[in-house]
């Protein structure tokens, strides 16, 4: 296989991803993975969350294409898709884990109006608290936050948390 063809691979497999995390998100992780997605809509008392266990058990697809496209004589395509995956973690982590969230201390502020878009969506997505009710499941594409808001809107703000500081209705 040429390299050329392997970084296409590599390309669309970053782009299917996208699909796949949607899907996990939406049906895995608010269905029957919310034991552990869950701790990931409350605050985060430490370093590590519950959720956290979604990373080792994504990565675990990819690690097993590399190894079998490098060292066990599968096709060499499912090396590349392998670290197409891999890479799609990669940028997750660096979106998500880094900007989004800030698990690490940093100064980044977005400025694109693509990344204000990818963040606010993200946010909106966390300001429900319940496995059902929330809005934006993607993680690299994003609705505008404009539609997103009026579908909280629309569905009365089910599981979407008291702002902080509220003690409830005056």
């Amino acid at each position: 296989m040429s390299s050329a063809f392997g970084i296409l691979l590599v390309i669309l497999t970053i782009l299917g991803m996208e699909g796949v995390a949607y899907v996990a998100h939406r049906w895995v992780m608010h269905g029957f993975g919310w034991f552990l997605h869950e701790s990931h809509h409350r605050p985060r008392t430490g370093n590590w969350e519950l959720n956290d266990l979604y990373a080792v058990i994504f990565a675990l697809p990819s690690i097993t294409m590399l190894l079998g496209g490098v060292q066990l004589g599968w096709p060499a395509w499912t090396a590349w898709v392998g670290a197409g995956i891999a890479c799609y973690g990669a940028i997750y982590f660096g979106f998500h884990d880094l900007i989004v969230h800030k698990r690490l201390t940093h100064r980044y502020i977005p400025r694109s109006d693509y990344m204000k878009r990818i963040i606010q969506a993200h946010r909106l997505h966390h300001v429900v608290e319940t496995k059902e009710g929330t809005v934006s499941f993607g993680f690299l594409w994003a609705p505008k936050p404009e539609d997103l808001k009026a579908e909280l809107k629309r569905r009365g703000h089910q599981g979407v948390r008291a702002p902080v500081g509220t003690f409830g209705p005056v």
